[in-house]
């Protein structure tokens, strides 16, 4: 008998190791190395897959680069997250936290694709019950093709018979296949049973959606190399409890990367927000100091968010929190404020936070976001019709971002007056529905906040 083979593999980057250690030698991550038994495969190609069509070499010049018509999911923000639909031959993994609504849109989706494909819905986690309550609930009444199994080479067989035009695997991490030994879930599992999948979907020209877990960080549970293997990765940010739900392209091979849809949980399932500015925008009509928008650029959409700063006194050691925006550029933004802009916070709690959950990770919102503290600081209303974006450099200089246009044009859709934003990005021809503040220096916007409000 053949010796078994053990080896070690590293759950976030999927590097082997011939013995177990504290840290990986690749990744460097501590405490992700799980033992493995390398089964021996006689065969260079799995059973499942022997009779798919063979490859073949081409030349690259000879090969078509005319763009087929992607297939919509019946979602416009959906389809705009994945570059315009789904594309042949593609696969798509979807990651968020328990009951944050992944299979509800799945479900959703799949329903206004059944209309004119086969589609085939594979649960390793759900009855046929559940999801059949499911879909009345959400009143679809499309004829799916269901199966709740988690044996890959069973689903493969069944594929191969049905031949749907999307299969959908709810969750990646239940499956099992035969070329591995380890249990369910496990980095060999997970990393064979995708292979697999993938391999058919590439020779089949068929639509693959993977559901996949999430660790305590957010991050997709299993090995690294999942997100590798896929074509675009979506990822679900909002709380469970909340109403609201971002969608947004961490990974995308037939799109923009960052783009981000957004929705609305209800009672009939997930319902399209086709402005998302307007929820993320306060709706008081007394607007409070510490209160200011921005227009952030998630991919092809501008977005208008609002940034709330609350500064107060400290008692004890100086508290420092950021929701949505990064805590390290907050203690930059502090330290620069208090050399060019004369606003000292070193015996003041700072606290910031993003309306809506958004994370903002552009350095455009440097402006906004020492306008909003010195507008906490000085008790400062800032009007509700203005609006400010710029990077603000160490030596107090305001520097341009990229798409200053769209941004002001969505600005002025949205009703606001007044833009407060760097010189470069001034616009030669000024606009009649908005007013333009050029800066150049970040002590030039803390006294025309002080001086005009």
């Amino acid at each position: 008998m053949a010796k078994t083979k053990i080896e070690f593999v590293c759950r976030e980057c999927g590097a082997s190791h011939y013995q177990w250690a504290g840290q990986c030698l690749e990744c460097e991550a501590w405490n992700t190395l799980e033992e493995i038994v390398v089964s021996q495969v006689t065969s260079s190609r799995p059973e499942s897959l022997k009779d798919l069509p063979a490859s073949k070499v081409q030349n690259l010049s000879e090969i078509s680069t005319e763009n087929k018509t992607r297939l919509t999911t019946g979602l416009s923000e959906l389809d705009r997250t994945l570059g315009g639909g789904l594309v042949d031959g593609s696969v798509v993994l979807i990651g968020g936290d328990p009951g944050i609504g992944k299979s509800t849109l799945i479900l959703q989706a799949l329903a206004a694709i059944n209309r004119s494909n086969v589609t085939l819905y594979v649960s390793g986690e759900e009855s046929a019950e559940q999801v059949s309550e499911r879909s009345i609930r959400l009143g679809i009444k499309a004829d799916i093709l269901f199966i709740s199994e988690t044996h890959l080479e069973k689903i493969l067989k069944i594929s191969k018979e049905v031949q749907p035009k999307v299969i959908v695997i709810d969750s990646i991490q239940t499956m099992v296949t035969d070329l591995s030994t380890s249990a369910p879930g496990s980095v060999s599992q997970v990393r064979d049973c995708a292979a697999q999948l993938t391999q058919y979907t590439k020779q089949t020209h068929t639509i693959l959606i993977l559901i996949g877990h999430v660790t305590k960080g957010g991050a997709l549970a299993g090995p690294r190399i999942l997100e590798h293997m896929v074509d675009t990765v979506l990822y679900f940010e909002g709380d469970a409890g909340g109403r609201y739900r971002v969608i947004r392209a961490v990974k995308n091979r037939y799109g923009a990367v960052n783009e981000i849809s957004v929705f609305a949980m209800s009672g009939k399932g997930l319902q399209q927000v086709s402005n998302p500015s307007s929820i993320f925008l306060s709706n008081q009509k007394t607007p409070s100091p510490g209160s200011m928008v921005m227009v952030v650029r998630e991919a092809t959409r501008p977005l208008l968010i609002e940034i709330q700063a609350l500064v107060d006194q400290a008692n004890g050691p100086a508290k420092r929190v950021s929701v949505g925006l990064d805590q390290n550029r907050l203690s930059l933004q502090l330290a620069i404020l208090h050399k060019h802009g004369g606003i000292a916070t070193f015996d003041q709690d700072v606290f910031v936070n993003v309306v809506g959950g958004i994370k903002v990770s552009e350095t455009a919102s440097d402006l906004v976001v020492m306008m909003a503290i010195a507008s906490s600081l000085r008790d400062k209303v800032i009007p509700k019709d203005w609006i400010a974006f710029g990077e603000v450099g160490l030596s107090g200089e305001v520097r341009p971002v990229f798409n200053a246009s769209e941004r002001l044009s969505e600005a002025q859709k949205q009703g606001f007056k007044v833009a407060i934003i760097p010189k470069a990005n001034a616009p030669k021809k000024a606009d009649k529905g908005i007013k333009i503040v050029p800066i150049e220096f970040l002590n030039q916007a803390i006294r025309y906040l002080i001086e005009s409000t």
